[in-house]
């Protein structure tokens, strides 16, 4: 199959960790140019990666008709304006989350995307992690029968800085909207109730802004499942990422991922090796995979398994979160 030609907007650490595993997929991928108004050092990302072309203005990158396909890694509040351009410019997008923050507008871009006959991938890459996709499998084949009970942990291991905490949307849209698309994911099932709580107990200054750092948010869902996921901007031993399903016919739960399985045993002393420190070194082989998925959608003309609707249905939860945690009451969507 052909390769596809490829732009990057936004240079950031995902954008720079995507721009290096487009690069070692040579055989899918050729990554022709990057474009990113802030960061100093285009110029040495584009020579390291033996890209030909670099730029400050993303919209040469989508004037550029050679150039098939775009990654978005911008910033959260410039993603529905380059959705949009890249749509009406015909590039395939891979774009990573929020599609946008607010609701009325992402269902606009996805009118846009669906009248421009554009492939849309939405950035959720624990769908492709091994654990997750493996508990997904069990659920679709009805090994552990009719779901009831969906537990899911997400907790950083240090909080973000101020400055980005104060454009990210808030916790429920930045960090815990994963944790939506990965409760939907898990459930096959939609979620119709959500109820919210939250506190500032990892870092005050995040509660001057506005925003939260600890999280419990309980669902239903459309099945008649329950469902529960805790948030923490701080766990202070790594990244802790854990799911379970418990159902009529049994359970599947996943564990965090270490280097190395092996529990030491001694009088007075139990080691295990540590979880990964942060998203990029947990979810490796998740970030590659996504990818992969997405070439297989642009070059063989197919709906992407993570499409623009799911980006839709989790802002929708995030909103009704925030709505729960203002009202203290549980919102129905």
């Amino acid at each position: 199959m052909d390769k596809i030609k490829i732009g990057v907007i936004g240079t950031g650490r995902i954008g720079q960790m995507h721009v290096e595993n487009l690069a070692n997929m040579r055989d899918n991928f050729e990554v022709t140019a990057i474009a990113d108004p802030y960061a100093p050092n285009l110029a040495e990302l584009a020579q390291k990666y033996q890209i030909p072309h670099y730029t400050n203005d993303y919209e040469k990158v989508l004037a550029d008709p050679q150039i098939q396909a775009v990654v978005i890694a911008s910033a959260t509040n410039t993603h529905a304006t380059i959705i949009e351009a890249a749509a009406k410019q015909n590039k395939s997008i891979f774009c990573e989350k929020p599609l946008a923050e607010d609701v009325p507008q992402i269902k606009q871009l996805l009118q846009v995307v669906k009248d421009n006959g554009t492939c849309l991938q939405v950035g959720f890459n624990r769908r492709f992690d091994h654990n997750f996709k493996q508990i997904h499998d069990y659920v679709k084949a009805g090994q552990i029968g009719t779901p009831q009970i969906i537990k899911i942990s997400s907790r950083d291991p240090e909080p973000p800085s101020i400055d980005y905490v104060k454009v990210s949307g808030g916790l429920f849209n930045d960090m815990m909207i994963h944790d939506f698309d990965m409760a939907r994911y898990l459930s096959d099932s939609e979620v119709v109730e959500v109820n919210a709580q939250g506190a500032v107990l990892v870092n005050p200054e995040i509660g001057e802004v506005g925003d939260i750092d600890t999280a419990i948010v309980t669902l239903k869902f459309a099945n008649g499942a329950l469902g529960v996921i805790d948030n923490s901007r701080q766990a202070v031993y790594g990244y802790d990422q854990r799911a379970e399903v418990f159902g009529s016919k049994g359970q599947a739960v996943s564990t965090n991922d270490r280097l190395n399985n092996v529990e030491l045993d001694q009088n007075e002393n139990v080691q295990l090796s540590e979880i990964p420190f942060f998203f990029i070194e947990r979810y490796q082989q998740a970030y590659r995979d996504e990818f992969q998925a997405f070439y297989e959608a642009v070059t063989k003309k197919q709906a992407p398994v993570v499409d623009g609707l799911d980006g839709l249905k989790a802002v929708e939860i995030a909103r009704a979160c925030d709505q729960s945690l203002k009202t203290h009451q549980a919102v129905k969507l």
